[in-house]
């Protein structure tokens, strides 16, 4: 009996990740995530590649929703089976994918009242790709598994989780598919994270494997050192702080957050920033760090110390989470230098709108981007240096200062990644690579294939390979 994998997504791109297994007349996903990138957003319309109701399971690498949100449109469309993945996980993704419901339901009301007024219909059909409560019906289907354990999908397919060091309960999977002499293993990266990140543990490595699937996010590049991000936070916090102003730093809710508060709880302690306020202001980076807290298993060993002493980074004095929108916005009538750190990332809407309203046109505030700024959103124009800017309408001159900060990356970059993956003591029959844009793909398989002689392959849309 044949093992087949077929790559329906994240192929030549960095969102919508999922593969199907088929073997031994199981059908398995490993993710199931949206499409962002905007020439690539129609395939979230697209019908699955196999009727959802022939689907036994989903493995499920982390929340993130490029890897989890298509998965109410799964469950809509008629799958029935378990979805396995960490508590943690569970916990982060249904947060992701309510969020994800309300907007699908937003977007699709103003496109409706726009195209009607225009006369014209769009790319999308004016109705959501999934509602609030198709997010709920996700839950039931949730399967919590421990790292390291041998879970049985299936006749012909086992998997076992290990930490993937990414984000809070991520997993990398490695899949036994295949019945008697005819057993394949096949090593699925998720999202591979990077050694001697706060709260987190570090990747797990394996030893053996048929195959390899990885991610490629910076295969075509080194991060710069991370040992700065502390000197770096502490003089713009400081210089700000001598200047009277504010710092906005817009932040990602899942990960970037939680440890944008463990290195200002560090920097407090250890007297290197003065005691300002700072400022939770996003309702899912509450939720998410609420999750963080009830969590203590997935910490490494230098947080689990930490809060074993009482002295969690998410309950510094000084630390205040605004959840209702009447505190947001009293936030910004607040007199001396305060922190304030909100959602979006990139600056593309949420509340972090409203703060850079109140404080892009002061020169003493510091707008601090601690994360990727993609090309065509607020955040990038900003770091770009243009010197007039749209927000919410309405036209600013950026007179704050702008700093970035960076190694607050969660995804190892090429030598990182080559790194985890030579931890194999024997060569794999072949290495997929998946999870980065064309170029970043392409280039890490050659470099895979010069480092090490491995066989490579960058897979289509839709692609399928018999493994041997």
């Amino acid at each position: 009996m044949q093992t087949k994998l077929s790559f329906l997504g994240a192929t030549r791109g960095v969102t919508g990740s999922c593969t199907l297994i088929e073997a031994n007349g199981s059908r398995v996903l490993v993710d199931c995530g949206m499409y962002q990138e905007r020439k690539l957003k129609v395939r979230n319309w697209e019908p699955f590649a196999v009727p959802p109701d022939t689907i036994d399971a989903v493995l499920l690498t982390h929340a993130h929703l490029d890897h989890s949100g298509l998965i109410p449109k799964l469950v809509k469309d008629g799958f029935k089976g378990k979805i396995y993945c960490t508590d943690a996980t569970a916990e982060l993704a249904h947060i992701i994918m309510l969020d994800s419901g309300h907007i699908q339901e937003e977007d699709a009301k103003y496109k409706a009242k726009r195209h009607k007024r225009e006369g014209r219909s769009g790319p999308f059909p004016d109705v959501p790709l999934y509602t609030v409560e198709d997010a709920r019906a996700v839950a039931p289907h949730f399967k919590p598994i421990e790292y390291e354990d041998e879970i049985v999908i299936s006749d012909g397919i086992s998997a076992r989780f290990c930490d993937a060091g990414h984000v809070l309960g991520s997993s990398m999977i490695k899949v036994t598919a295949g019945v008697d002499g005819e057993k394949r293993t096949i090593l699925f990266s998720g999202d591979v994270g990077r050694n001697d990140k706060p709260i987190i543990n570090d990747p797990h490595t394996f030893k053996n494997t048929d195959y390899v699937v990885t991610e490629s996010t910076y295969g075509d590049r080194v991060h710069p050192p991370t040992s700065s991000i502390e000197d770096n936070l502490a003089t713009i916090i400081n210089d700000t702080y001598e200047a009277g102003g504010n710092i906005v730093v817009p932040s990602f809710a899942l990960e970037r957050t939680q440890e944008m508060l463990y290195f200002m709880y560090k920097l407090r302690k250890e007297k290197r920033i003065p005691p300002i306020m700072v400022f939770l202001d996003s309702p899912m980076a509450i939720k998410m760090t609420e999750v963080f807290r009830n969590h203590p298993e997935y910490y490494d060993e230098e947080m689990t110390e930490l809060v074993e002493q009482n002295k969690s980074p998410f309950d510094f004095p000084g630390l205040k989470m605004t959840p209702a929108t009447e505190e947001s916005k009293g936030i910004n009538f607040i007199k001396g230098t305060i922190m304030i750190i909100a959602g979006s990332g990139m600056c593309t809407g949420g509340r972090v709108k409203h703060h850079l309203a109140a404080n892009i046109e002061r020169k003493q505030s510091t707008l601090m981007f601690i994360g990727y700024q993609a090309i065509g959103t607020l955040g990038r124009i900003i770091v770009d240096g243009k010197k007039s800017v749209r927000v919410m309408g309405q036209q600013y001159r950026v007179k704050a200062n702008v700093a970035q900060i960076y190694g607050f990356s969660a995804h190892a970059d090429k030598d990182e990644l080559l790194t985890w993956l030579t931890a194999l003591t024997n060569p794999p029959k072949k290495v997929f690579i998946i999870h980065g844009e064309e170029k970043s793909a392409h280039s890490f398989g050659k470099y895979i294939t010069q480092k090490t002689g491995w066989d490579t392959l960058v897979p289509e849309y839709r692609q399928k390979v018999i493994l041997d």
